[in-house]
């Protein structure tokens, strides 16, 4: 039996939208057939970069419908983790290299209402994950290391996608593949086909001429990894 969902999910992500007009791009997402939107949490600590924390995910919340999938890039993140659910979130992920109680940061997050997800960066093995596959409803593979938008993607996360379907597939547990970094038209749809069932995409569909035709172009692609 397939532990994939119906069809592959996008993950339009704010970090390479115009922070000065939110709104409006909450409101192009939701237009797009885009299913997910994306929020990176930086804290200058555990990447070198700062974006975003509660109060500016409060008010996404209240300018959109749509699952709001934040991604904490954070140290200490059981201190926090419960919090971004509280100010919006459905799905909260933090990385496996930050916290070295990572099933209580999960279950604090399911706990709390939300999907609960790990995050590995690209140098890390998805065989740290084989003890803790009931714990999170979720993985984020980075394809690029994280701390900032518009990086090249790493080719070598095909293959830890293609290990993680193998894990789920062999464990019986319907967690969900996800992947950041680099996405774009060139590799939506060999993804897809690798395993994964929803892709973050940042500078491919808020860079582009038109990010309405870019979610519609990579929808398109996804669904033909899916199909191939």
């Amino acid at each position: 039996m397939s532990l994939r969902p119906a069809s592959p999910l996008l993950a339009p992500s704010l970090l390479s939208a115009d922070f000065t007009r939110l709104g409006e791009e909450l409101r192009m997402i939701e237009a797009s057939g885009a299913q997910v939107v994306h929020v990176d949490v930086m804290d200058g600590r555990f990447v070198p970069n700062i974006t975003i924390g509660l109060p500016v995910v409060e008010s996404l919340r209240k300018a959109t419908s749509l699952p709001l999938d934040c991604h904490l890039m954070i140290v200490e993140p059981l201190r926090y983790a419960a919090d971004f659910v509280k100010a919006g979130a459905d799905w909260v992920s933090i990385h496996q290299e930050a916290d070295p109680h990572l099933n209580r940061t999960l279950a604090s997050i399911r706990q709390a209402g939300a999907k609960a997800g790990v995050v590995l960066n690209p140098g890390t093995p998805v065989e740290t994950l084989v003890d803790l596959v009931d714990d999170f409803d979720f993985v984020l593979l980075m394809s690029v290391n994280p701390g900032f938008g518009g990086q090249s993607f790493i080719p070598r996360v095909f293959d830890k996608v293609k290990r993680l379907d193998a894990l789920r597939t062999e464990r019986g547990i319907p967690f969900l593949i996800e992947v950041d970094g680099g996405v774009s038209m060139k590799n939506a749809a060999d993804l897809v086909l690798a395993g994964a069932d929803c892709l973050v995409a940042g500078n491919a569909v808020f860079r582009a001429e038109s990010p309405m035709q870019a979610v519609a172009g990579l929808l398109g692609e996804m669904d033909r990894g899916r199909t191939a």
